[in-house]
């Protein structure tokens, strides 16, 4: 019984007081300091006091404003970006924003208006961006046009405008992006793109209108940086209209759920008569696919067939040689010869990623691709036995190159020799099997970015990385390495120009103290979501500067002798381990209340023990780990107590002894 009542007094003694520090958050999320807040969602019918009057980014929508005024913002002058998206307004009263003379952009999106003063726009010197999407608007004469002589973008989607007329005198000289998608707008007239001569470089979105006429001499020797007829049924028309007209990027790409007429030779005469540089027609179906059919795109620079359905395309295609990138990704090609690679001998950029079918690369396909820079052939389904040199003959010039998401590849020595001058090379959720004791990528002197995630590597093999002097991006997730550890001598040894390294869900238990000694110029090591103890961030003692993401490993406790390591790194990741939260630890947690500017994921840092303060963050978390007031009581009366005992046990042996003379 005594021994309880000790055990119990030593408990009382020595038991950490822990507390948790709550501080009441702010109504609306500070993003920077005295600059940027976030006020989204909270159902507020006024500018919160709390907003400091210096305040020049603000998101304040999805809340109750159904009428604005002059005093409404009156308060905040520097405000440059204002959202007030879904809040509700009917009303833009006069001089709303007289104040705001820094005012670029207003966001009006997704409410009810009724009526828009026609001073309510003055004000803001620079208005640059105005959106008016899902507001209800089916006339522009609704729009104040007193005040837009700077304005750059538009934006008018999502409402019931039938005619695209603008009012009179209404400035476009600054004018670059007007955008009409998704309105009723089945007719354009002449007056209306006269109206826009003004503008320079404009881009105009038409998208989801189903234009069905354009007056003839419309766009005559008009000039646009953008035009956008996306979900037109009938692209004759919208070809034929645009004659003698000069368009950067034309796209006339479709949707699953539009009724479109196929594309036949014919749809194409009006592209004959217009210069273009590039153009979009995913998701169309053609009629009577042959060469002839490409007669009108032989200026085109940029060509995207994507989900265009095709098998392959026709040989004897002939005068694309402007020709810089070509698209053709989600068809259903079986071979790569059959895109007719040598009709396009100026390419630069090739796309054919998540082919519908098993994609069969095949041999010297692209030979006559010599200036290709850019290859992607991900999600495709390619299996190569033996990669990759014949696959990828004569493309001496290639700088990026995808073969994620495939089918297994067989890797031989120097298999990417045919690419010397490769600068980003992805190979995530390809099985690659090296078939050689050397390193497949030692000939890629020029390599930058390796993607080798979910790859299934050998990483026992210490030269699988030889010959990569400028790497710089090399990501392993999800690759395992023996026992779970990474020694002192690996294959990272031989990449010392790493700067960001990716170890993230490699079943990691331990790192050598000397792992990484070779990479000096690291500043981005992710090791999230391992098994790490606190022990294992000693294998970073010599590198400064560091971007450390440790986050969902088996950090408990990290000793004193490791704080030094974790101060000299830039930012911190500690989120999501089960770290201990009591007096074993104090070390730590006063260094994490002391460098909160360095660390990430705060939020998620959490107490895992003791179970009383499970969940609670760190940075809530006050300790007093010396004696405390009720532990001194405590102290004083054992010790009287111990005294109290050891006088009677004294008395005691010195009767017995007496009556035993």
């Amino acid at each position: 019984m005594a021994s309880r009542v000790s055990c119990f007094l030593l408990a009382v003694l020595f038991c950490a007081s822990c507390k948790v520090i709550t501080s009441s958050d702010l109504m609306c999320t500070e993003k920077e300091a005295n600059r940027t807040y976030n006020c989204e969602n909270l159902g507020l019918r006024e500018i919160p006091d709390t907003l400091p009057n210096m305040t020049e980014f603000l998101e304040f929508g999805f809340n109750f404003l159904p009428t604005i005024q002059n005093t409404t913002f009156s308060r905040l002058i520097n405000l440059v970006f204002l959202d007030l998206t879904r809040c509700q307004i009917n009303w833009v009263h006069e001089e709303t924003f007289q104040n705001h003379h820094q005012l670029n952009t207003i966001v009006l999106t997704g409410n009810p208006l009724i009526f828009m003063a026609e001073t309510s726009l003055n004000g803001p010197k620079s208005l640059k961006h105005l959106f008016l999407t899902q507001t209800g608007i089916s006339h522009l004469e609704f729009i104040p046009v007193h005040n837009l002589e700077n304005l750059e973008s538009l934006h008018l989607g999502s409402n019931h405008i039938s005619s695209i007329n603008l009012p009179e005198n209404f400035p476009t000289q600054n004018l670059k992006f007007l955008d009409f998608q998704n309105n009723a707008i089945h007719y354009i007239s002449s007056k209306a793109i006269n109206a826009l001569e003004q503008a320079t470089d404009l881009s105009l979105n038409f998208n989801g209108n189903d234009i069905q006429g354009i007056e003839p001499g419309a766009f005559n020797l008009k000039t646009f940086q953008s035009l956008n007829f996306g979900g037109t049924s009938n692209l004759a028309v919208v070809l034929k209209g645009l004659q003698n007209s000069t368009v950067q990027s034309l796209w006339l790409g479709t949707f699953e759920d539009t009724d479109d007429q196929d594309l036949t030779l014919a749809t194409f005469e009006g592209l004959c008569k217009m210069s273009v540089e590039s153009i979009n027609l995913q998701k169309h179906h053609f009629h009577g696919f042959s060469s002839s059919m490409f007669r009108c795109f032989t200026g085109l620079q940029e060509l995207d067939l994507t989900a265009t359905h095709l098998h392959e395309l026709p040989s004897g295609i002939e005068g694309m040689n402007s020709l810089k990138k070509l698209v053709l990704n989600a068809n259903s090609f079986a071979h790569l010869c059959q895109i007719s690679a040598a009709s396009f001998p100026s390419l630069t950029d090739l796309y054919i990623k998540g082919n519908m079918k098993k994609l069969d690369l095949g041999a010297r396909c692209l030979e006559k691709l010599e200036h290709l820079r850019k290859l992607d052939l991900s999600h495709s389904d390619i299996e190569a036995s033996d990669c990759c040199d014949l696959q990828l003959k004569n493309l001496s010039h290639l700088q990026y190159l995808n073969l994620s998401y495939n089918e297994p590849f067989g890797l031989q020595d120097q298999a990417f020799k045919e690419c010397p001058r490769l600068e980003l090379l992805d190979l995530a959720f390809t099985h690659l099997h090296v078939k050689a004791p050397q390193s497949p990528f030692q000939n890629l002197h020029f390599l930058q970015v390796l993607n080798l995630s979910h790859c299934l590597l050998d990483t026992s093999n210490q030269h699988l990385l030889a010959g990569l002097p400028d790497l710089r991006h090399l990501n392993l997730h999800r690759n395992h390495f023996q026992d779970g550890s990474i020694s002192k001598t690996n294959l990272l040894q031989a990449v010392g120009s790493l700067e960001i390294l990716i170890l993230s869900s490699c079943d990691l238990l331990s790192i050598d103290q000397q792992a990484f000694h070779n990479l000096g110029k690291m500043r981005h090591i992710d090791l999230s979501h391992n098994s790490l103890t606190g022990d294992s961030i000693n294998a970073l003692s010599h590198l400064k500067g560091l971007s450390v993401n440790v986050a969902a490993n088996n950090i408990r406790i990290i000793p004193l002798h490791l704080l030094p390591t974790l101060s000299q790194q830039s930012t911190i990741n500690l989120s999501y381990n089960p770290l201990d939260c009591t007096c074993s630890n104090i070390h730590f947690l006063t260094w994490y209340k002391e460098n909160l500017h360095k660390l990430e994921g705060s939020e998620e840092t959490t107490c895992a023990n003791p179970p009383w303060l499970r969940g609670v963050k760190l940075s809530d978390v006050e300790l007093s780990c010396g004696m405390t007031a009720v532990g001194i009581f405590f102290l004083i009366v054992f010790v009287f107590l111990l005294i109290i005992l050891l006088i009677c046990s004294v008395k005691f042996l010195l009767r017995w002894k007496y009556q035993h003379i």
